[in-house]
């Protein structure tokens, strides 16, 4: 009956020689003798054969291994494997108990060093697990096929999706030797734990049953974290909180991770159709985290950006839709805290970061994000809803134009531009549409505007492209001194200041003078000096103008001027006149000053020009003066 075992060293023999008694030592499997006696050779993988069902410690089988290490892999790969939890005692209560093997380590889960207690790797055998004892854990058996089994490889197993999946209803069916749900919960939070998951890492945790406030089991992706953001937010009994003392247990890292809500959730999906009948939610037992019929009235959303968009007979579609979860379910007093959350990161990008969107063509437009657009209709801000509204405290210029909305704390500009709050002029060209909004603010009666404004509007509308604005019926205008709405038909760019004496009953647009052409373009309108013939009737006498004028004004200054003991053109007395052939007429002093200052294009130092022309030894104090400017 004795054996030879060949092709492996004396201390495999040794090792096998416990289970195997008729082996001989190692080193005899050449002698000429045996082959005379007729001593059976065996191979290595019959040898291994052998050891199937074989019970023994896990220590003697790491000796094994280590004793194999050397050993061609293929002529181990039916190698036994020692599971962990699967402890036997071959019928004798007072023997000690063994583990149990499998065949072959390929797919064995190989424990890693301090990665899973005992009472874990108890329960995924009881799961369906194949997990190596960790005693008998040994860097051959990874050669051999065995997997590490790191806290995430060991969760994305298909027998612990399943039994996440069927938690809910997991105490309908008896199994001894299933896990109870408090097992199973402890077993899956440990693995997210140490996995280090976060929020979306792995959506079908959301299907893990937890219990909620009041002990009953719920899927987790529909529980709140109790004290959590969230939790303050949102509307009571909108959501059942996860049961306090678990959450106390667990902490937020690997509630969170399975779905619990601590803050709002974010959808992230590419490559979204849009089409209004195909945005449902999916059907299943947790919320993916790239569902986008998950959004509350997404649909509604989807049609809006349609309407902004060519018609087209395929569908466009969302490169990337970026978006927050449950809008809906926040209470209309929390919307403060509510929006603080939604400012910060990764919640602001949804907010604030606009949807890329490709037509059938091959060509791109951008489109508001779900986000904003929600937020935009209903009253988060101050009770209110922000679009149309203006940050209190903001850019003056529009005072009138909005209504002030308090802001106060929330000081994010970004952010309550995205809301459709009006922080400034700047941002609101600068918004598609923004230009036909404010006109439209313009046109309407009721909103006050000061002339000052007003100017200031006209000038920063006049750097607008043309092909950005749509003509508007209706103008402001100053008209004799007081702003009305008037056709813009009739409206007329000031920009002649010699002629405003000629204007009563004028509806004047104010500008910039160095706007007052683009302002024209823009609107088609007339312009004061190409619209009013103010030829001079009166006579003067040419007088030089005064070397410090020139100084002072620079080389545009004219050389001569024209005075009038009274100045009268267009049938009206006027202070000065500069004709369209450049020639100034003036009939008083600070007539000659604003007409020399308007033709040298230095309008706003006329005054410094009258000081001049009435004191001239106050030439070097004005000079030292504009070191200053």
């Amino acid at each position: 009956e004795a054996e030879v075992l060949e092709g492996v060293g004396a201390g495999t023999v040794a090792v096998l020689a416990e289970v195997l008694p008729c082996l001989l030592p190692a080193g005899l499997e050449r002698r000429v003798e045996l082959r005379t006696l007729g001593v059976a050779r065996v191979p290595l993988t019959e040898a291994i054969d052998r050891l199937a069902g074989l019970e023994r410690d896990p220590g003697w089988w790491r000796r094994l291994y280590d004793s194999l290490s050397g050993i061609d892999p293929d002529r181990l790969s039916g190698l036994p494997v020692p599971l962990a939890g699967t402890a036997s005692r071959g019928g004798d209560p007072d023997a000690p108990a063994v583990p149990r093997t499998t065949i072959g380590p390929r797919q064995i889960l190989l424990p890693l060093p301090d990665a899973l207690t005992g009472p874990v790797l108890d329960r995924l055998g009881r799961l369906g697990l194949k997990v190596a004892h960790p005693d008998a854990a040994h860097p051959l058996l990874e050669k051999l096929g065995a997997l590490p089994a790191t806290p995430r490889a060991v969760l994305t197993t298909p027998q612990v999706r399943a039994a996440v999946a069927g938690s809910l209803d997991a105490g309908e069916i008896w199994d001894e030797d299933a896990l109870d749900g408090d097992e199973l919960v402890d077993t899956v939070l440990t693995l997210v734990r140490d996995a280090d998951l976060v929020p979306g890492d792995e959506p079908w945790l959301g299907a893990l049953a937890l219990p909620d406030e009041d002990g009953e089991p719920a899927p987790a992706g529909e529980l709140v974290l109790p004290g959590s953001p969230f939790a303050a937010v949102m509307r009571e009994g909108e959501l059942a909180l996860c049961d306090e003392e678990l959450a106390g247990r667990w902490g937020e890292q690997p509630l969170t991770a399975c779905g619990v809500l601590a803050t709002f959730a974010l959808v992230r999906a590419t490559d979204v159709v849009l089409d209004p009948d195909e945005l449902e939610p999916r059907d299943g037992d947790f919320a993916e985290s790239d569902d986008a019929g998950l959004l509350d009235a997404v649909d509604v959303w989807c049609e809006d950006i349609l309407d902004q968009l060519p018609d087209t007979v395929v569908p466009p579609v969302a490169t990337e839709l970026v978006a927050v979860r449950d809008l809906d379910l926040v209470d209309d007093d929390a919307w403060p805290q509510a929006l603080a959350m939604l400012a910060r990161p990764p919640l602001r990008d949804a907010l604030t970061q606009p949807v890329r969107v490709l037509l059938p063509d091959g060509t791109t437009q951008s489109v508001r994000p779900y986000t904003a657009w929600w937020l935009r209709d209903h009253p988060v801000l101050d009770g209110r809803r922000p679009a149309g509204l203006r940050a209190e405290g903001g850019d003056p210029r529009l005072a009138g134009l909005y209504d002030p909305a308090d802001a106060t704390g929330f000081d994010d500009a970004q952010v309550l531009r995205a809301l459709g709050v009006r922080t400034s002029v700047a941002a609101l060209l600068d918004e598609p549409g923004g230009a036909a909004e404010l006109l439209g603010r313009l046109a309407d009666e009721d909103r006050p505007v000061g002339p000052v404004q007003l100017h200031s509007l006209y000038t920063a509308l006049a750097e607008l492209d043309p092909e950005q604005v749509t003509l508007p019926d209706e103008l402001r205008a100053v008209v004799d001194g007081e702003v009305r709405v008037v056709d813009a038909a009739d409206a007329v760019i000031a920009d002649a200041p010699d002629l405003l004496p000629l204007t009563g009953g004028l509806p004047l647009l104010p500008v910039a003078p160095a706007n007052a052409a683009e302002l024209a373009e823009l609107f088609q309108v007339r312009r004061l000096g190409e619209s009013v013939e103010a030829e001079v009737t009166s006579e003067g006498e040419e007088r030089q103008v005064p070397e410090s004028v020139r100084v002072l004004l620079g080389p545009g200054t004219p050389d001569t001027y024209v005075e009038h003991g009274e100045l009268r053109a267009g049938g009206v007395e006027l202070d000065w006149r500069r004709t369209p052939d450049g020639t100034v007429h003036a009939a008083t002093l600070e007539g000659v000053a604003a007409g020399l200052a308007w033709a040298a294009g230095q309008w706003p130092r006329r005054f410094e020009v009258a000081a001049l022309l009435e004191d001239p030894s106050r030439t070097g104090e004005l000079a030292r003066d504009r070191w200053f400017d």
